[in-house]
This record gives structure tokens, sequence and C-alpha cells, in this order.
């Protein structure tokens, strides 16, 4: 049978040593590894340039949670430790440790947090371009899985690259300032390494045993979930090693542990050290959104994947993978070591609790894994086939990708219109006006209790008091021990914070506003346009001097929160070179003037 344009036929059988790395037909095919460089690097160029392209789309967007990484990067880089403002007690409010340690040497470097580089600020700019980075490697690793098979790797990896472009739930979040990037790109990584291992017959290598635990540990300082990671490398050798001869059982043993002790030892390290820095176990993160065990009806969740991609395009990616594991082809131990990867993405989406920010912000992993398998699958596929088969092949992909990229266009669109809370917008909304609250009354000090703090973080001098918990490790407890009335005690006779920003579902949750205490000590100064009561802006009665400091400052926050609420351009609105803490918006001179 002829080869096929992109994969190639079963290896001849030929001896080799037990550390011989046999030659797939791909590989003795291929021209010179200087000739094929060059498609490589053009096929990984022109896929980033897509995702470049798609990223762009969605202007200055960047999402309030990752602003939070931003301000604990700024603090380490000036040396404060981890903390999400000065002079506030050090809390674990992140969960994106390796992400968080490369924004704050990029600070540290003078490319993040400090000004605009061409013209672009760079607190949007470097996280896009940094993750447009990391996605390169990412393709980078997906040609090298694919070099081992197909015989033109490029078109491939430009069918990866083209597959993950037009998906918004992978772009977005890459694009997003937060770790997705970083974390699609180590478990990528550990997955090829293993699928070229296997197929190389090097497994059981202790530089790879090593190296994989390692990886699975980055992952997991990475993204919570990224524990599961730790499970690819024993999973791939036991299933290999357990119907082998029992030298090979031992062995195989032997680097499992090897890999589970590096794995162990680097993410164990940094959960003691997290215990000895805040007596936690897990952060602030992990323990307010209160993640739970998994239970059997968590893997309907997985519908939702198969809703967002496009249930033909689903549907004919896993025909594509049952059609190799029933009629294998020489690479169906690297498939199946694979699978171990993606599925264990799947099963880490699946018993994660709900997330609110929308557009599947989890399944980054799945995205790539996916469409890794998904383009060998239909590269094996057609060259098996020929003539009418192949033509019906071929339609089958064309329809599955036309009305799954229908959807996506969709997506991208609504996306676009109405983003996920932005940074700039609520370091504007929250951060900038309420500077300008204190500034009116007079006050040097002061606090604020809210539920987005990322943008808030960044310019607020005022303390800030995170009803979501994720900066504030008593609150977190509260609101997993699902204590309403402990967090109305802390909130109004511990905290008795000078601003209050009221919003559903956070205030209706609590019944904050429903608390006597709230009526007694609290007066709102500025109503949400649109918004169900109580939602707004509110002052501790005993902050305002008098009723002409209150009109006055009732006066200002129409004039400022009423125009920076005004959410319809967040996505490529700008809201300032630098993110300074302590900035103010700049209202028109007669709207502080109480006329």
């Amino acid at each position: 049978m002829t080869d096929g344009p992109m994969v190639a036929t079963r290896p001849a059988e030929r001896t080799a040593g037990p550390q011989d790395t046999p030659a797939s037909p791909a590989e003795e095919r291929r021209p010179g590894r200087w000739r094929s460089r060059l498609p490589a690097a053009a096929s990984v160029t022109a896929g980033t340039v897509m995702l470049g392209a798609h990223g762009a789309y969605y202007g200055n967007w960047i999402v309030d949670d990752a602003a939070i990484t931003f301000s604990y990067a700024r603090s380490f880089a000036e040396g404060l430790g981890p903390v999400v403002q000065p002079g506030t007690a050090p809390v674990e409010g992140f969960s994106n440790v390796t992400w968080t340690l490369l924004l704050a040497l990029a600070r540290l470097a003078g490319l993040f947090d400090h000004g605009t580089i061409l013209g672009v600020p760079d607190y949007v700019l470097l996280p896009k371009v940094l993750a447009l980075v990391l996605c390169a490697g990412t393709l980078t690793a997906c040609h090298a899985a694919l070099a081992r098979v197909l015989v033109r790797p490029w078109l491939g990896t430009l069918a990866v690259g083209g597959l993950l472009a037009v998906t918004p739930s992978f772009v977005i979040w890459v694009v997003s300032g937060l770790e997705n990037a970083l974390y699609g790109l180590l478990v990528t990584t550990l997955a090829v390494l293993v699928f070229r291992a296997v197929l190389g017959d090097a497994v059981l290598r202790w530089r790879l045993a090593v190296g994989a635990g390692l990886l699975a540990a980055l992952a997991a300082l990475t993204r919570p979930e990224g524990l599961i990671y730790g499970g690819v490398y024993p999973i791939v050798v036991l299933g290999m090693v357990l119907r082998s001869p029992r030298r090979h059982v031992s062995a195989g043993l032997r680097h499992v542990a090897a890999s589970s002790a590096a794995f162990v030892a680097a993410a164990g390290a940094y959960f003691l050290w997290r215990r000895f820095t805040f007596g936690e176990w897990l952060s602030a993160p992990s323990i307010a959104k209160s993640q739970g065990l998994p239970y059997p009806t968590d893997l309907s969740k997985a519908g939702q994947l198969v809703a967002y991609a496009g249930a033909p395009a689903v549907l004919l990616a896993c025909v594509l993978v049952g059609m190799l594991l029933a009629q294998p082809p020489w690479w169906r131990r690297g498939l199946l070591a694979l699978l171990v990867p993606l599925g264990l993405a799947l099963v880490a989406f699946t018993v994660l609790e709900d997330d609110w920010m929308g557009h599947l912000r989890f399944a980054t992993p799945i995205w790539i894994l996916g469409a890794l398998t998904a383009v060998l699958a239909a590269a094996e596929a057609l060259r098996r086939t020929r003539g009418r088969a192949r033509a019906i092949a071929v339609t089958g992909l064309v329809v599955g990708l036309f009305a799954s990229g229908s959807s996506f266009a969709v997506a991208a669109y609504d996306f676009r219109r109405a983003p996920t809370l932005s940074a700039c917008h609520i370091a504007d909304r929250y951060g900038r006006v309420f500077n300008g609250y204190a500034d009116v009354l007079g006050l040097d000090h002061g606090s604020l209790l809210l539920p987005d703090l990322g943008g808030t973080s960044m310019t607020s001098r005022l303390r800030l008091i995170d009803m979501a918990g994720l900066t504030d490790i008593r609150m977190a407890h509260l609101i997993r021990n699902e204590d309403h009335a402990g967090t109305r005690r802390y909130v109004f006779d511990d905290l008795r914070p000078t601003f209050v920003h009221t919003r559903l579902p956070w205030t209706r949750d609590e019944n904050l506003t429903d608390d006597p205490r709230f009526t007694r000590d609290y007066v709102r100064i500025f109503a949400e346009p649109g918004h169900p009561w109580p939602d707004g802006d509110w002052v501790r009665r005993t902050a305002v001097p008098d009723e002409e400091t209150l009109q006055r400052l009732r006066a200002y926050a129409q004039a400022t929160a009423g125009p920076a609420g005004d959410y319809a351009h967040a996505p490529t609105r700008a809201c300032g070179d630098t993110l300074s803490v302590g900035s103010t918006p700049q209202p028109e001179p007669a709207a502080t003037s109480g006329r």
C-alpha cells in the first residue's frame, strides 16, 4: 500500500537492543535535519500568528481575576512578600504559583507594571505576548509528537494550530492574563515526552521518569487540579509492563517510584512552605471555592464540552479514534499513552466546581490534547482510505469543522460584546472611584468591602476586604462553612469597613444588606443604574461629617461611578498607561460642586 500524504505505514521489523530507538518510516523518509526545521518553524509560527489574530479580536481585555495575580507579582517584585496590598497580612490569594513568579520576574526586568511598550500598557501587552510565546512552545511540542508518526508533520502542526485558533474557549483564556497558556504547555510537554518515549521503547529511563514527575509538579503549581497529572507516567508505565516479563515489571515499578518521588518532592516542598507560611494546606481561593469530593453525576459535565465544540465534530473524532483502537496502527502504544493525559484532563474538568467566568476556562489542556489526537487519527484514517471512502471521510471532516466553526464564530462575537468582568473596568469603577470618594471625605485611610478584587487591588489606596474570600483567609473559611451569621459578625463588628459596594448575588448569599447593623451604620451614595436594590456604593455614616458633604459625595459619585460603570466598550477601552495605587478619575469640574 502506498503511503498517504501525512502518515507512514508500520515500520519494518528489525533487531534492536533494549535501549535502541527504532526509526519510524516518517523519520526515515524525512529530509535532512536543517531542511526539515524550516517547515516546522513555519508551521509553528503560522499557528501562533493565527492564535494572536484571534486574541487581538478581544482588544485590551484582561479578566479581573488575573489582576489579583498582577498585584501579588507586584508585591513579590517589591520585596513585600505574598500580600495583595502593602501593609496587609500575608495570604495566599493566588493558586497559580508559577505564573505569579513569571510575572514577578517580568516586573523586575522592567517589562511589566511599569508603563507602555510600543504605546500599549505593559500590563496588557506582556501577559498576552508571553502567552503567545508559550503557545508557540505548545505547538512545538505537538510537532515533536507528530514528527514521530507523520511524513509531513508540519501539516499536522498547522492543523493543530488552526483548530486551537478557531476555538474561542482556548484563545479567550490564553489571552486573559491568567495561567492557561503556561498550564497548557506543561501538560502538553508531559504528554508528548511520554508519547515519544513509548514509541521509542525508551519509557523506562530514569531521566524520563524524573522529568515526568517534575513536569507534573510544575503543572500542579500552575493550577490546583494539575495534581492529577502526577498519574500520567505511572499509569502509562504500569499499563505497559504489567503483562511483561517479571524483570520488566520490577524495572517499571522502580521507575514509577522514582517519578512519583520527584513529583511528591517538588509539589510537597511547596505545600510544606504554604503550611509553614500561612498555616494552611490549601490556598485561600481553594478554601473559599469549596472544592468537594467528586460525585458520579459530575461526569455529565463532559456534555458541556460536546455542546461547546459541536456534537458532529466530537462524534467524528471519537469514531476516528475508535477505528484506530479497533484496527491499531503501528503507533498504537503511543496513541494509548496520549489518551492517558487526555483522559485525566477530562476527569479534572468534570470534577471541578463550575466556574462563573464561562467559556470552559478549565478545558485548556483538553483542547490541545484533543486537537493533537484528532489530527493524528484523521491523518491515519485518510492514509487508510482510497477513492470514495476517502471522499466520504473528507466530507465528514469538512461538515464537522464547518458546524463547529459556525458556533465558534457566534461565541467569539458574543464574548467580545459582553466579556467576562474586565480588570480595566474594575480598576476604574472600584479602585479609582472609591479613591475619589475618600478624597472628597478627606480620608487618608479607610477600608472597602467588595466582591471584585483584581483591578481594585491594582489602583486602590484603601484597605480591601474581599467579600469572595480569595485574599482573606478568615472570610474564606466562613464562606466554605456557609457561616452566614459569622460572616456578618466579622464584617460589621470586627472589620467595620468605611465603604461597601453591594452587588447580587454576593450580598444576598450572606444577607449583608438585611442585617440591621447595615441599615443603621451605612448610607447609600450611588445606586447602580438598572440594578435591583440594594446594588451600589455605601459609606459609613460616621465617615460623613454633615449633609452638605454627603450631597457633594453623591454628586461626585454620579459624575464618576456612572461613566466608569459603562461596560459596553471594556474590551478595547484603555484605563491608563499604568494601574497605580491611589489614582482617581477626573470628573467634570461642575460634578463636584454639588449643583
